[in-house]
């Protein structure tokens, strides 16, 4: 068997500056990431950050939009692979829900929309990345014949950012909540105008 090449190398250490920095991020919040604890955390030379990146701020964006995408593509997904959408959005929350407010994940993503109020580039960078994922909700919300698909994925993926959200504040605060409004909303039921008076019915 061959020894790794130096590329192989280099590659290995941006995987694992990559994944001590969400780590991190989750951990001890973007703004305490520093060149030294993310060194110590991937088991490199400080230096070796910035011979692999153009700054740490770069680092953790590329970290953090690895991270969102993944966790996102498997919500795309799993809600394309369900038979009704109504039960997708409900999955998709009901997973939310196994998560404490506290946990690295879920704090991935609440640091990630506090920085990009402060960084221009995190802001564009991550802005393309949810209107992506709200037209894969939008078409799969459509397909299924859907009256209103675009407003309702923006409605349902604000509702699951809320939720999380909301869970920090109070702990007991359930899935089993808000699931069947979602559920409305996702079945076209519940939306302004949806429901229609027996006079216009007729």
């Amino acid at each position: 068997m061959s020894s790794p090449t130096s590329a192989d190398r280099g590659r290995a250490v941006r995987a694992r500056l990559l994944t001590a920095a969400r780590e991190l991020i989750g951990e001890i919040g973007w703004s305490a990431v520093s060149t030294r604890n993310l060194a110590q955390r991937a088991g490199v030379r400080a230096g070796l950050v910035h011979y692999h990146f153009e700054s740490l701020p770069a680092l953790l964006r590329q970290a953090t939009i690895e991270g969102m995408r993944t966790t996102l593509d498997e919500s795309a997904a799993w809600l394309s692979r369900a038979d009704d959408p109504a039960d997708g959005i409900e999955g998709l929350l009901t997973g939310l829900d196994r998560y404490a407010a506290d946990d690295p994940e879920s704090l991935l993503f609440v640091e990630a929309y506090l920085a990009a109020t402060r960084d221009p580039v995190l802001h564009s960078q991550m802005a393309e990345l949810m209107l992506a994922f709200r037209r894969d909700v939008a078409a799969v919300l459509d397909r299924a014949g859907h009256p209103a698909a675009e407003p309702t994925a923006a409605v349902v993926l604000a509702a699951l950012d809320g939720f999380m959200l909301h869970k920090g504040l109070d702990p007991g605060l359930s899935a089993g909540t808000i699931a069947p409004v979602l559920r409305q909303l996702a079945a076209g039921t519940g939306r302004p105008g949806a429901a229609t008076t027996e006079g216009e019915q007729g």
